[in-house]
């Protein structure tokens, strides 16, 4: 999958327009994801991107970053072996890019606005 354009609220991929944070996973698209508190990321808002395995994630914490990922979360996905980048959306969909294009494994978690 191929991010075209990311703006505040408003991420294209693959020629199709999403207005809700998801979850970009090496199959699919995870549309309209919530997290257990909004702005903090918990280890079980990313079950789907654990059950996929993949090499690398690359976390968005939105237009301005104000999504928070606390240390048990980053924790658990080192334990997991996973390589883990945490940017502002703004710079994060550029790197998904960049890494899906390099033959690894490649999910994301993207927090669309803040």
């Amino acid at each position: 999958m191929i991010i075209e354009s990311y703006g505040f609220k408003r991420i294209v991929i693959d020629q199709i327009e999403y207005t809700r944070d998801l979850l970009i996973l090496p199959d699919r698209v995870h549309e309209n994801w919530w997290r257990e508190q909004g702005h903090s990321l918990s280890v079980a808002d990313l079950e789907p991107v654990f059950a996929a395995a993949p090499d690398v994630l690359v976390i968005g914490t939105g237009y301005l970053g104000v999504m928070q990922v606390p240390q048990a979360t980053r924790d658990e996905i080192e334990r997991r072996k996973i390589e883990l980048h945490i940017l502002p959306t703004t710079q994060a969909w550029q790197t998904y890019n960049r890494l899906a294009q390099s033959g690894r494994t490649v999910a994301a978690a993207f927090h669309l606005a803040c």
